[in-house]
């Protein structure tokens, strides 16, 4: 399967089962995230595997968007390591933290496609609340999550994944 294959097929799952991912596919979801290319090859994006019972338990306390997922990847950036231009006009004291940490979680939705693990990505919460349940540092910043998982028998994907605007609007040469 070519890599255009494989995205057009991916889709945003909302129906899990409770079968554990094994650790061996785990391993290369988050191997994955590690490899990604980051602002100054600086490396600050930070995964925090959500699969225990309490973990999960905490996770529904901050979103109501967790879909019963059996793992959760909650992705983050270290603020005292990310790339910054505090000089920009346009985006003042710009950091590069949530590129970074969407590229990592971007590439490990792709891994776990290509391994046969569903995903879903979640930004349906409030990052101080997910910082204080899961008692993070105050460095540490939440950018998304990445639900990860096995569908169960109502997995389909919902009509809009297929709705696609026309390539006119996205592409301007100047």
């Amino acid at each position: 399967m070519t890599f255009l294959e494989l995205a057009k097929n991916r889709f945003s799952e909302r129906f899990f089962s409770d079968k554990q991912i094994e650790k061996e596919k785990l391993d290369k979801i988050l191997e994955a995230g590690q490899i990604v290319p980051t602002a100054c090859n600086y490396q600050p994006q930070r995964f925090y595997v959500i699969s225990s019972e309490e973990g999960l338990a905490k996770l529904k306390t901050v979103t109501p968007f967790h879909y019963n997922v059996p793992t959760m990847i909650l992705v983050c950036y270290d603020l005292d390591v990310v790339w910054t231009q505090p000089n920009d006009r346009l985006l003042s004291n710009y950091n590069s933290g949530d590129q970074d940490a969407s590229i990592a979680a971007t590439t490990m939705m792709y891994e776990a496609e290509e391994l046969g693990v569903h995903t879903i990505w979640i930004r349906g919460f409030d990052a101080k609340s997910v910082q204080e349940t899961f008692q993070l540092p105050d460095n540490i910043i939440p950018v998304m999550m990445l639900g990860l998982g096995y569908p169960n028998e109502k997995s389909k994907p919902n009509p809009w994944h297929f709705k696609r605007n026309d390539i006119s609007e996205f592409v301007k040469y100047i």
